[in-house]
């Protein structure tokens, strides 16, 4: 199987399937522009500004520009002090169910953002380790850096990819992966430590957050033209065989954000169990032009593809519900789709972002 040289996008099924969200990034991000219904687009972009789940999300914004009282919780987790969902995930989802990314309740978050990319040393940045932190450095450093990863990623998916702020960000965390990637320890990342084999704290791998970033500044792209291909070739790569734990400070907890590898898990066919990962992966992948270049994922998208139908519509065999995930760092990703019991709400999100996919690679589309 190899990706298609041209894709059909169902616009018209979509309009009657799926929710307001898709039907309104589909018409806006995917259909090309001189062949967009403008007064639809008027409609449905003042239709999102009344969309529950959004107005929801909107709604627990607290005085600080925050969610949730933390910062970097993909799901509530006791063990972590995480209540519920933070404000990396709360303001990504925004953007994804189409909200603008100049409203006020982005502006009001970006103060905070932008103080956690200054490196400033304000202990109430630290958020939900702020009073951990005071007895354990290293947990604090720790939640320093990966706070400023995922601000960059938050403010890159929203409407500063430009500003030189983010972009010099930008330049630091690329520059510490690719010191990363070139060093012995990309080879040998583990340690010993407390009884567990955890992350070596000295190692700097990509995380979801570094990589949506990059994916989302084009322009920071074309300065690192050398850092993509390394990446792509480390992606490439298999994912280690054995378990391991992050080590911040004197803290051990599971990983979520780190990607050793590639984090695909496809077998030989391209298929893959986690198919709202895949597509998120796929994606960023896409937006970073080197999803050609990591075999597995290129083999996957060509397995995707293939599973639509004449219109467009993803139709794969034996589909029973809405794929889901077990991995809470696509919370804000999918799906888009709202409730409902329709048997379409099955394959909406799934063949908006395969459209969605095919417009970024720059295939000829055909409207249906």
């Amino acid at each position: 199987m190899e990706i298609p040289s041209t894709h059909t996008v169902p616009l018209s099924w979509l309009y009657e399937a799926a929710s307001l969200p898709i039907q309104y990034r589909t018409l806006i991000e995917v259909v090309p522009e001189p062949a967009r219904d403008l007064e639809r687009v008027t409609a449905l972009r003042e239709e999102i500004l009344r969309y529950k789940e959004a107005l929801a999300i909107v709604r627990k914004q607290k005085d600080t520009g925050l969610w949730g009282g933390n910062l970097l919780a993909p799901e509530p987790a006791a063990a972590m002090g995480w209540k519920e969902v933070g404000t990396l995930l709360q303001y990504r989802r925004l953007l994804e169910l189409g909200w603008p990314a100049d409203a006020r309740v982005f502006r009001f978050a970006d103060r905070f953002l932008f103080r956690l990319l200054s490196r400033d040393d304000d202990p109430t940045l630290l958020v939900e380790f702020q009073r951990a932190a005071k007895t354990d450095p290293g947990l604090g450093l720790w939640a320093r850096g990966m706070g400023s990863q995922g601000a960059a990623a938050a403010l890159a998916r929203g409407a500063h990819q430009d500003d030189p702020r983010l972009r010099g960000a930008a330049h630091r965390i690329a520059s510490d992966i690719s010191m990363y990637l070139r060093s012995e320890l990309a080879q040998k990342p583990f340690k010993k430590a407390q009884g567990k084999t955890v992350l070596d704290p000295l190692t700097y791998p990509p995380t979801v957050f570094s990589i949506e970033m990059l994916a989302f500044m084009p322009a920071v792209q074309r300065e690192r033209a050398g850092f993509l291909e390394r990446l792509a070739a480390y992606f490439s790569t298999a994912t280690p065989r054995r378990e391991f734990s992050i080590l911040a400070g004197k803290k051990i907890f599971r990983p979520l954000f780190e990607i050793l590898g590639d984090p695909l898990h496809a077998d030989a066919q391209g298929r893959v169990d986690d198919v709202p990962f895949a597509l998120y992966w796929l994606e960023l992948l896409t937006r970073l032009g080197i999803v050609r270049q990591v075999p597995s994922a290129a083999k996957v998208l060509a397995r995707l593809f293939s599973e639509t139908d004449e219109q467009g519509i993803w139709a794969p065999a034996g589909l029973r519900g809405i794929p889901k995930s077990d991995n809470p760092v696509v919370f804000h990703y999918f799906p888009l789709e709202g409730p409902g019991k329709s048997p379409a709400q099955r394959q909406t999100d799934v063949t908006f972002r395969l459209a969605l996919i095919a417009r970024l690679l720059g295939l000829p589309l055909s409207i249906a």
